[in-house]
């Protein structure tokens, strides 16, 4: 019943819904500006150096939560839509906050370590083997954490479980692959032109990962949810 009247709001008719998308995502692009305006700004203030590797790193802490809203958000969307997406989004956020923290605090320490050990690669003995190990941990890391999102967004397992429930989707090479493609965009976008355009097109970004996640959350579901 609650579905049918969140649909109602909306209407049936093709131009009403074409609306609601444009507006829903509308939404999310605010929502996504608002709260990775920090991020934007710490890294419009810290010179593009090795030694300000840390607090560019650690200027991405609401990255995640935002993300795990987005997705959070995009999936009650298309279950129960109505005029009101914000409601959804800022939902998605109280409840995933906590548990998208625990992970994602602990991985931006390691990225952080990684950016450090790149950036410093060529003053020290074996640099030149470093520096691609470097970055090879770091991609695997990133790929690691899209799938993070998505379990922690759509469920609510142990942090540990959820690091060995992601762990394993990796296996999945087409998400994966997806994953890797989004990343590459990212950050062609951000060198090729600016943060501020990562950021006004980050709802596109949050829709490709929602669709890129989508064979995630099913296989989650059907391989490591207990039915009742």
């Amino acid at each position: 019943m609650i579905m049918t009247e969140r649909a109602d709001e909306i209407g049936r008719g093709t131009l009403a819904r074409v609306a609601a998308f444009v507006y829903r995502y509308l939404v999310l692009g605010l929502f996504l500006a608002l709260l990775g305006a920090p991020t934007m700004i710490m890294w419009i203030l810290l010179e593009p150096s090795v030694s300000n590797a840390i607090p560019f790193v650690a200027a991405l802490a609401p990255v995640a939560p935002a993300l795990s809203a987005a997705l959070y958000a995009q999936r009650d969307w298309s279950r129960a839509p109505d005029l009101n997406p914000g409601r959804a989004l800022w939902r998605g956020l109280r409840i995933n906050l906590v548990d998208t923290l625990k992970w994602w605090l602990p991985v931006l320490a390691v990225a952080a370590v990684l950016t450090v050990n790149l950036g410093y690669a060529d003053t020290v003995p074996g640099g030149q083997t470093l520096r691609p190990v470097c970055l090879v941990l770091l991609a695997a890391l990133a790929l690691w954490s899209g799938h993070l999102l998505a379990v922690t967004a759509y469920f609510s397992f142990r942090t540990r479980d959820a690091l060995r429930v992601a762990a394993a989707e990796l296996a999945r090479w087409r998400p994966t692959l997806g994953l890797a493609a989004l990343l590459v965009v990212a950050v062609a976008t951000v060198l090729l032109t600016s943060e501020a355009v990562l950021l006004a097109t980050g709802w596109a970004f949050a829709g490709l990962l929602r669709l890129t996640l989508r064979p995630v959350e099913a296989d989650v579901a059907e391989r490591f949810v207990q039915r009742g």
